[in-house]
């Protein structure tokens, strides 16, 4: 009775409230390898460095087949002379045979000319082109002037020119006035008509081939001289085609010359 009247008196247990179900706190995924280093750097200011050189454009060379030809700015002493060429052969295509006879004439470097007026006849025989401006010659002046110039200069090119151009015509001239003298040529062949640019370009080609490196030196080299020794062959105008072959060889003689003078600095470069 009394364990009943005990356990009547006693309050039953209230059951304990249930515990709600804490949220797990959210586990930050773990930094990749060097990514601390990244994490303390963030909060460095920023360093300055040097400032970024901005260099200028480099120009784009010219395209090959547009350097082989003269231009104003480029190689203005050819282009200049290319330009006379033109309007001589111009002249002398609207001109008739007669009178242009006369003015070849006028301007041959024959014994006659050279011993009255030599400094005249040996400029003036230069701003004529045997043949026009389709000869052969004409395509070879513009080429080998061109190359010339851009690798020595205007100047120092047309020198080249002008020296083949001369020794050869005198290398041609004085034997014809020795042998007239002595009695082996007769008194017309002071006359004998000589004009034209072909002197020149030889002698231009001859002194490019040495600026040339060997796998474009020697074949173009033979190939002008297997073209001069054919025309010598023919023997169509000997004196003349000897004069070629002279001029070639005075243009391999100034190898030395022309490739000091590629070597030194200047505004041809």
């Amino acid at each position: 009775m009394e364990r009943t009247a005990w356990a009547e008196s006693t309050p039953p247990h209230e059951p304990l409230p249930a515990a709600s179900p804490q949220p797990l706190a959210a586990v930050p995924p773990e930094p990749l390898p060097g990514t601390e280093v990244a994490v303390l750097l963030d909060g460095v200011p920023r360093q300055r460095g040097p400032a970024a050189v901005v260099l200028p454009p480099v120009p784009r060379p010219a395209a090959v087949p547009l350097r082989l030809l003269p231009t104003p700015a480029g190689t203005p002493v050819t282009f200049g002379y290319t330009a006379i060429l033109a309007l001589t052969s111009l002249f002398a295509s609207h001109v008739g045979s007669g009178p242009m006879h006369t003015i070849y004439q006028d301007s041959s470097t024959d014994v006659a000319h050279l011993l009255r007026t030599p400094v005249f006849v040996l400029l003036a025989s230069a701003l004529w082109i045997a043949g026009g401006l389709l000869s052969p010659y004409a395509l070879a002046f513009v080429l080998a002037l061109t190359a010339l110039e851009r690798r020595i200069g205007g100047a120092r090119a047309i020198l080249v020119f002008l020296t083949g151009h001369v020794l050869a015509t005198l290398g041609t001239e004085v034997p014809v006035g020795l042998a007239v003298l002595v009695g082996h040529l007769p008194d017309t062949s002071l006359h004998r008509l000589d004009y034209g640019i072909s002197f020149g370009v030889a002698a231009s080609l001859g002194a490019l081939c040495g600026l040339l490196g060997p796998w474009l030196r020697w074949p173009l080299l033979a190939l002008v001289a297997c073209t001069l020794l054919s025309d010598l062959i023919d023997f169509d105008d000997p004196m003349t085609n000897w004069g070629h072959l002279l001029a070639l060889a005075v243009g391999t003689a100034l190898w030395p010359t022309v490739r000091r003078w590629q070597r030194e600095p200047g505004p041809h470069r």
